[in-house]
């Protein structure tokens, strides 16, 4: 049941992927921001508020119960007591989330996202959510997978050729 559900989220986002490349655009450097229904913007405030906090007990809260973390170079981590630990030694540092693009069908939803550290300056990262309509109505992230635009900086070699 958990694994289709994640398929079916993954399969969502991909065909939303696809209608959208199937759009003709030009590439810009930074994509302008798309506005969200305010309950999918609150998980957005909600995800920010928690992160500068470095409470990962509201952080594991806006997930599913099987919802999966993906953070940049790390191992996935599924349920609460992983996603914590995920975010344990991330957390607390300025975050703000923008949407550049938001999809809905149905209990299933997905926000491609650039995140910063703070409101109109540029973004130093990307995410995408895949939210899941719960039975009160509001949404949980079923997987959260986020990056850094740049790459990390390596030492120079010192192998001899």
């Amino acid at each position: 049941m958990i694994r289709s559900l994640f398929v079916r989220a993954l399969v969502l986002a991909a065909a939303f992927s696809v209608a959208a490349a199937a759009e003709e655009r030009a590439p810009v450097a930074s994509s302008p921001s798309v506005p969200l229904p305010p309950a999918v913007e609150r998980v957005l405030r909600d995800y920010e508020k928690a992160w500068i906090a470095k409470d990962g007990e509201a952080l594991a809260a806006l997930f599913t119960h099987d919802g999966y973390a993906l953070p940049n170079g790390q191992l996935p981590a599924t349920g609460a007591v992983a996603i914590r630990a995920a975010y344990a030694n991330s957390a607390g540092s300025p975050l703000a989330l923008r949407a550049i693009h938001y999809a809905e069908s149905g209990d299933m939803a997905y926000v491609v996202g650039g995140f910063g550290g703070a409101a109109g300056k540029p973004d130093f990262g990307k995410f995408v959510l895949v939210l899941r309509r719960a039975a009160d109505g509001s949404w949980r992230i079923a997987a959260d997978m986020d990056n850094a635009n740049a790459m990390p900086k390596r030492p120079p070699s010192t192998a001899k050729p």
